[in-house]
């Protein structure tokens, strides 16, 4: 659980940080296509979004593994859901890891 409580404490503070940096600008401003881009080539809020995909990944698959795991038990399906949710965690984070590198070098 202190991987749970860990990645919620970091996660809530970095999610401030990213509204934070948002309300700099007006929302309708915000969300124009360019100001979205020049987000992703801003490198230390580029790797802080990483950081937070990261972060939100690691809490949410193991939350939902968490839950799995209480609903049924047996050594072939408690591997299963481990393996399941570490294998799911790496697939997002790949896919929101290479939109993020995509938007950064401007290959849209």
């Amino acid at each position: 659980m202190k991987i749970h409580y860990g990645t919620a404490l970091a996660a809530v503070a970095l999610v401030a940080v990213h509204i934070l940096f948002r309300m700099t600008q007006k929302f309708g401003d915000s969300l124009q296509y360019q100001n979205v881009i020049a987000n992703y080539h801003f490198l230390p809020y580029a790797l802080m979004l990483e950081v937070v995909l990261i972060l939100l990944s690691v809490h949410g698959f193991n939350g939902l593994r968490v839950i799995l795991l209480e609903l049924k038990q047996g050594v072939a399906y408690e591997r299963a859901i481990n393996y399941g949710s570490i294998a799911a965690m790496v697939a997002l984070v790949a896919y929101g890891s290479r939109t993020i590198l995509m938007a950064g070098m401007g290959m849209s």
